[in-house]
């Protein structure tokens, strides 16, 4: 489960929660049903009809996966399976089918599988992958940019409810006593208005930054595989795959390869 990123939806919570209970002490004037069913029943019936009710499930199903239970990718673990993949193979070791079932990272477990088989050049492996990666690359980054989508209909439901509100509001001026109530009717449209802009920069626009992050790690694992696999099919020496797949990362986040090379001397 990734924690991190459950504790900062609780901070963003907090965040907003504590602004409300602080800005007043009549916090009751926060809570509006009409403006709730206006900012989140439209949302949703707003989102229905753009995205279809099946890709509204598929789109949590994603949220849910890749944000409360996702964890970050680990490179140097990623290129330490592949050195350790490379060695097995260049060597014809009789333990590499084990090895191969073992690797916790499924797109690498596949391509080694397709390796094994033999069945395509490498050239043509390689193309395989590379399609496969910009496949993944792209239906992530798909589901990412409709939670960006999703992320302008709540202010514009809840700039909706707070002209019905002064809607509301105008009909009721002229009549006798109406002033009294100009302060609270302008308190009750403003809510809709603030429901919509917390919903979207608090929640939905955080996620899909999130979803974004998350594909862009993604795609840098996947090509370091798929660079990593031609090199195995060319039986290359561990240490120089890993030095140049260390070339896809920044220096904080390489595989220190001349640190494994010394344990395995001792």
């Amino acid at each position: 489960m990734n924690f991190y990123s459950l504790i900062a939806l609780l901070l963003t919570g907090t965040v907003f929660f504590v602004g409300v209970f602080t800005a007043t002490d009549n916090t009751s004037a926060f809570l509006d049903f009409h403006a709730a069913l206006i900012v989140f029943g439209g949302t949703g019936a707003v989102t229905a009809v753009s995205f279809h009710m099946d890709r509204m499930y598929l789109m949590l199903k994603v949220v849910y996966f890749r944000i409360v239970m996702g964890k970050k990718i680990n490179y140097i673990n990623v290129i330490r399976d592949l050195m350790l993949v490379a060695e097995a193979y260049r060597k014809n070791d009789p333990s590499l089918p084990g090895i191969i079932a073992n690797l916790t990272d499924p797109f690498m477990r596949e391509c080694m599988e397709n390796l094994r088989e033999e069945f395509m050049s490498v050239e043509e492996l390689y193309h395989v992958l590379s399609i496969r990666v910009q496949t993944i690359h792209y239906r992530y980054s798909a589901d990412a940019k409709k939670f960006k989508a999703i992320g302008k209909f709540p202010p514009a439901m809840g700039l909706m409810g707070a002209v019905l509100g002064m809607i509301a509001l105008l009909q009721t001026l002229g009549q006798p006593g109406a002033e009294k109530n100009v302060g609270p009717a302008m308190a009750v449209a403003m809510v809709a208005t603030l429901y919509g802009i917390a919903f979207a920069n608090l929640v939905i626009l955080p996620i899909a930054e999130n979803l974004m992050e998350g594909t862009r790690e993604l795609h840098t694992k996947n090509r370091i595989i798929v660079e990593g696999i031609r090199l195995i099919a060319q039986k290359k020496n561990r240490v120089l795959l890993a030095e140049e797949l260390n070339s896809y990362l920044l220096p904080a986040e390489r595989l220190d390869w001349k640190e494994i090379e010394h344990k395995k001397a001792a």
